[in-house]
């Protein structure tokens, strides 16, 4: 059975500037979690899907932030992954991640 893993990765950035590179790398993050056996949720690719949730209204991102934590309490670690460096959201989930006595281990992708 597949490892459950939170996903971390940078979605909004500085105002969005980098927004399909972010995406992009997610992916790339989630296929290196899924090739390692493991069973990883991203809710930032997930609720930010047209329809779902707006990213740039504050109650909406706020809402898909506490929707991907609550999920996150039955994961067996918390992945960063940081070749893009750590944003204020990753380290919200790192934050709860601790609190929470959930393993945050952190990763890049360039160490394949």
């Amino acid at each position: 059975m597949p490892r459950l893993v939170e996903l971390e990765t940078p979605y909004k950035g500085k105002d969005y500037a980098n927004l399909e590179k972010n995406i992009e790398y997610a992916r790339a993050c989630m296929r290196h979690c899924l090739l390692k056996g493991e069973a990883p949720f991203a809710s930032h690719l997930l609720y930010t899907q047209p329809r779902v949730l707006d990213d740039k209204l504050t109650n909406e991102r706020e809402m898909g932030i506490e929707a991907g934590l609550a999920w996150a309490v039955h994961a067996e670690a918390t992945v960063v992954y940081t070749d893009l460096g750590i944003s204020e959201g990753m380290v919200a989930a790192i934050r709860r991640a601790v609190k929470e006595k959930r393993p945050v281990e952190y990763r890049k992708l360039s160490d394949k």
